[in-house]
């Protein structure tokens, strides 16, 4: 309630007005049983154990990429609801309306896995108030378009794949 006094009450007093001690702690480890009664066998860990180190290096594989020369995005001006496709080389900038989009890297996994695309991405727009300045720069990924999105008022860009040509 507003107004009442929100300190800890004062430590319980004992006949004699001598304050109690709290009970001394114990850190000796506490013995659990389990319910069934039995301890595990050595054994079965050591099965666990290793079906986890082999299944590992598997996972490992599922994590490369591939670099590509080609990335094609999907460019929509949000004005005119012209949707258009542009494939652009690595490193060499290529323009859609005001902007001009330069991709440094492009990367995709490779054909017996999961399809996916990565693109880092540079992009820059040519009118006011950007004046050239970058409006973009960063990764995007194909799968997953809204973890790293381009904001603009006018334009949205998008990676589809990465190619090798």
């Amino acid at each position: 309630m507003p107004g009442q006094d929100r300190r800890p009450a004062p430590p319980a007093e004992r006949p004699n007005g001598r304050r109690a001690q709290a009970a001394p702690s114990t850190s000796a480890p506490v013995a659990c049983a389990q319910p069934s009664g039995r301890r595990p066998r050595p054994a079965l860990e050591g099965i666990a154990i290793a079906l986890v180190a082999l299944a590992l290096p598997g996972l490992a594989l599922a994590q490369r990429w591939e670099p590509q020369r080609v990335a094609e995005l999907q460019a929509l001006d949000k004005v005119t609801a012209r949707v258009s496709t542009l494939r652009v080389p690595v490193n060499q900038p290529a323009s859609f309306g005001t902007l001009t989009v330069t991709v440094r890297s492009c990367q995709a996994r490779p054909a017996d896995e999961v399809p996916d695309a990565s693109a880092w991405l540079e992009i820059a727009d040519s009118r006011p108030p950007a004046n050239g300045a970058s409006v973009f720069r960063g990764w995007m990924f194909a799968n997953a378009p809204g973890v790293n999105m381009m904001q603009h008022p006018v334009y949205d860009i998008r990676l589809m794949e990465c190619r090798a040509q």
